[in-house]
């Protein structure tokens, strides 16, 4: 029998197939599923993050659905509606697209308020109310949306208070001069997601998921967190620091990356690696950070250096 482990490093192999160069962000993103949580891809059009979704959902066997998100959608294209049925006897429910494993939001800052908050409300609730009936999604539940970082125009951008339903913010840039060549080769004759295999069932995304929780935390990372964390509430060039739900998403992450890092505990190494992911999104900076040309980057980078992180004394140490 495969181990986990290995069976979460044949899916980042899988999406490595037509998602060419990006490796880190590949292992960010299947990080964040097994954290139970979903992701924002932040990224201009045309470099792939719709490629990315479908490779996962291909490698996973899950069940995917895409919705281009434009002024005119309406919530219950979301979340579905009740239909008269053709005997007038009841309704019936009619589901939206957000019932599946991996629902693909794109463009997201591109429809209205009211309905990004349908989809936001199913993110956090994991279930879908309509006419006072609710209705669990099924499992697992993946939300990957994208939004266009470059204008304004017909845009509805997300209020930090739904950006936090994110667990992280990813951009994948522009890939390098070798993994363009390799694109170009490859969709010269074939979609190259035509070569991406399923290697796991959903009962396996469940498993990982459940031997993701299990990673044990010492106290000392507890610690670690919370002092990172705070430092973007106390810090003066800071208007809003990470959150509460910042912080269990921290957790969460770092859990999940022990796990593909074949550990059944987490090192300050894991939290360093996502702090940055996590947090970013979550942050606002006050006008005289904008002015000097600070970038919430830039702080985040101060912070990890200025925390000390504790020592662990592991097996290998």
């Amino acid at each position: 029998m495969v181990p986990y482990n290995d069976k979460a490093v044949q899916i980042m192999d899988e999406v490595n197939k037509v998602v060419f160069g990006k490796r880190v962000i590949i292992e960010k993103v299947l990080t964040a599923i097994l954290a139970k949580g979903h992701i924002l891809l932040e990224d201009f059009p045309g470099v792939g993050k719709t490629t990315l979704a479908l490779a996962f959902s291909k490698a996973m066997a899950l069940e995917h659905h895409r919705l281009q998100f434009t002024p005119d959608v309406l919530p219950t294209d979301v979340v579905g509606f009740h239909l008269l049925n053709k005997d007038g006897d009841g309704y019936q429910y009619k589901p939206g697209a957000i019932m599946c494993n991996l629902f693909l939001a794109d463009e997201i800052n591109r429809t209205s308020s009211k309905t990004q908050s349908a989809l936001l409300e199913v993110m956090e609730e994991g279930k879908v109310t309509v006419d006072s009936v609710t209705r669990e999604v099924p499992k697992p539940f993946v939300v990957m949306a994208t939004q266009n970082p470059i204008g304004s125009v017909g845009t509805q951008m997300l209020p930090e208070s739904q950006l936090d339903r994110f667990m992280i913010r990813l951009s994948m840039g522009y890939p390098d001069r070798t993994s363009e060549i390799g694109i170009l080769k490859e969709r010269q004759n074939s979609n190259p997601l035509e070569k991406v295999v399923k290697v796991v069932e959903k009962e396996d995304i469940l498993t990982m998921q459940n031997l993701v929780e299990e990673v044990f935390i010492h106290d000392s990372i507890y610690e670690y967190i919370t002092l990172l964390v705070a430092q973007t509430r106390d810090n003066p060039l800071i208007e809003l620091g990470v959150s509460p739900r910042g912080s269990l998403a921290i957790m969460n992450m770092v859990k999940a990356l022990a796990f593909l890092n074949r550990r059944d505990y987490v090192v300050p190494a894991d939290v360093q690696s996502v702090f940055k992911d996590v947090s970013a999104h979550r942050m606002i900076l006050k006008p005289k950070a904008r002015v000097n040309n600070v970038t919430v980057d830039n702080l985040l980078e101060d912070i990890l250096r200025i925390v000390k992180a504790p020592r662990i004394i592991t097996k290998e140490s």
